[in-house]
């Protein structure tokens, strides 16, 4: 089984890229971040189409998550229950497999912008939230992934200037705190289960030609919990996507099952 997230920066503009990632990676289930459309707008005959069920929580302009599926994703819920929110940020579902269900949870984390400013209050607040809610869902479902956009560098090989960036967004040890609180739920980043290269990483600024001379940072994860960490075979990024013309920021992780 292949699980695969990726934050496609507008499902609008790169759609056909979408569409055609899928046809050359036929993943079993694709979590997209900021759709930045309405849920009028999404294009759920087409993705129907090219063989993929969907579960979606958009957002006009912002924001906005998806659960793309070979099967029917049940149980869905949108947001985190209890946390009042007005951003599409959360969406989980259940996919049924031959070896039992997979809670499948896909999130798009808060940017948080500068540490001190109300949104990297909001994020602080989220990310507490998240981690209850998620204790919660462990219990109900111990066969669980967790994927998406987190805003969150889980330390220095993750970022290309670690001491250049350190205690900036995405870099502080308050986010890494709460990056460490997931982990001590009984969650495994699925990357670091396998020797990788270094400077490895999932998002690139559009400016300075950062991708072209690697300066990125890895933020797109995908964790598992203790009962699926053994069926880990192998989990990537694939930076193919990066070069696409007018592409995402992101490149989508793949993790194998």
């Amino acid at each position: 089984m292949k699980i695969a997230t990726w934050n496609v920066n507008s499902l609008s503009v790169r759609l056909p890229q979408v569409l055609d990632w899928l046809s050359t990676h036929p993943v079993d289930a694709l979590c997209l971040q900021e759709l930045k459309l309405s849920d009028d707008k999404f294009p759920a005959a087409a993705l129907q189409e090219a063989g993929y069920h969907s579960a979606f929580m958009g957002q006009k302009t912002y924001n906005g998550v998806a659960i793309l599926s070979r099967t029917p994703v049940t149980e869905v819920v949108k947001n985190i229950p209890g946390f009042a929110d007005e951003q599409s940020r959360v969406i989980a579902g259940t996919l049924h497999t031959d070896t039992g269900p997979v809670r499948l949870v896909n999130g798009y984390f808060v940017n948080g912008q500068e540490p001190g400013s109300d949104k990297f209050d909001y994020k602080m607040r989220w990310l507490q939230a998240l981690q209850d809610w998620l204790q919660e869902q462990l219990q109900s479902h111990p066969r669980l992934v967790l994927v998406g956009d987190f805003n969150i560098t889980a330390d220095d090989r993750d970022t290309w200037d670690p001491e250049g960036l350190r205690e900036t967004i995405h870099h502080t040890t308050a986010e890494r705190d709460h990056f460490k609180a997931l982990l001590a739920l009984g969650l495994h980043d699925a990357f670091r289960l396998f020797d990788q290269a270094e400077k490895s990483y999932s998002w690139w600024d559009y400016r300075d030609f950062a991708f072209r001379r690697n300066r990125g940072l890895r933020i797109d994860y995908t964790l598992v919990s203790d009962a699926l960490k053994p069926l880990v075979s192998a989990c990537e990024i694939d930076r193919a996507t990066r070069k696409n013309e007018r592409p995402s920021d992101h490149a989508p992780v793949i993790v194998t099952l």
